[in-house]
C-alpha cells in the first residue's frame, strides 16, 4: 500500500516517526489542522507551512521531502541557499517555473507557499543542459546588468545549494528577504558572513548583504532574448564595405 503514496507523504510519515509525534500532536506543532492523517494516506497535499515548519523546527530538506536530494537535514543557519519548493508536472516531471517582474516582488514572500507556485508558468526544456538539476526563470528588471542582460529579458538559473558552492564573479539570481536581484556574487574575505553583489553596469555601486538574508541561490547560465537587434558592429562593417566598393568604383573610373 506504501508503494502508491507520493514519496512525499512517506516521508512527511517518516520525520513525524523518528520526532516521535502522533498524528494529532504532529498536526498541532505544525499548526496545519487536526490530525496529518489525510497527509501520510496522499489524500491531501503538504502545505507551504508545513514545508517551512519542517524546515524551521527540525531542519528537514525540502527537496529531500518530494525525492529531488538524498540529504535529508541542512542547517538554515550556515548558508543554505537551496530551492524551498521544486515544481513539478502531472507526470512528475521536474519544470522550470518562471516568475515574471510582478511575480518577483512576492516570491521571496511565498517562497515555500506549494499553492502560489501554481498560479506561476512552467515548462520543460528537453536539452542536456538542463538535466539533473532544478532550473527556475526570472524576469530581470532595470538597466543594472547592461550590456550584458538587457531590461525584460529572461535568465534561467540552476539551483545553488549553499553558499560555499558560490563562484566568485558569475552571475547569480540572488533571492533575499526582501527582492530578487541578479547581480555578480564576489565573497567577501574581510568578513565571511557576507557576500558582494556587483553590477555590470558601472553606474550602479556594489551592495555587501548579509549571508543570512539569501533565502535562495540560482546560477545564471543561459537567458532568454526577444527582438534581437542587428549588432551594430557589423552595421558599421557593411558600411565600410560598402565605402571600400565605392571607392574602388571611383578609382576603376579614373583609371578608364
Amino acid at each position: 500500500m506504501d508503494k502508491e503514496l507520493s514519496i512525499e507523504a512517506r516521508r512527511f510519515k517518516k520525520v513525524r516517526e523518528e520526532q516521535n509525534y502522533t498524528q494529532q500532536s504532529f498536526a498541532e506543532l505544525l499548526g496545519i489542522g487536526a490530525t496529518t492523517a489525510d497527509i501520510e494516506r496522499g489524500k491531501t497535499k503538504i502545505s507551504g507551512k508545513a514545508v517551512m515548519e519542517l524546515l524551521r523546527l527540525f531542519n528537514v530538506n525540502p527537496l529531500w521531502l518530494f525525492g529531488k536530494s538524498f540529504t535529508q537535514y541542512v542547517n538554515i543557519n550556515g548558508g543554505d541557499v537551496s530551492p524551498k519548493v521544486i515544481t513539478l508536472d502531472l507526470e512528475e516531471r521536474e519544470t522550470i517555473a518562471l516568475v515574471n517582474q510582478k511575480a518577483a516582488a512576492g516570491y521571496p514572500h511565498n517562497i515555500q507557499d506549494l499553492d502560489w507556485y501554481e498560479s506561476l508558468p512552467a515548462f520543460n526544456i528537453p536539452l542536456p543542459q538542463y538535466r539533473n538539476a532544478t532550473y527556475r526563470g526570472f524576469q530581470v528588471e532595470g538597466d543594472s546588468m547592461l550590456p550584458n542582460i538587457r531590461p525584460n529579458e529572461w535568465v534561467l538559473g540552476k539551483a545553488v545549494s549553499s553558499i560555499t558552492e558560490a563562484t566568485d564573479s558569475k552571475i547569480y539570481i540572488v533571492v533575499l528577504k526582501d527582492s530578487v536581484l541578479v547581480k555578480k556574487l564576489q565573497k567577501v574575505s574581510s568578513n565571511p558572513e557576507k557576500v558582494r553583489l556587483i553590477s555590470l553596469n558601472p553606474e550602479y555601486l556594489p551592495i555587501d548583504v548579509d549571508i543570512k538574508d539569501v533565502q535562495e541561490l540560482w546560477m545564471v547560465n543561459s537567458k532568454l532574448t526577444f527582438g534581437i537587434d542587428e549588432p551594430t558592429d557589423s552595421s558599421l562593417l557593411r558600411q565600410l564595405q560598402k565605402s571600400m566598393e565605392d571607392l574602388k568604383g571611383q578609382i576603376n573610373n579614373l583609371n578608364t
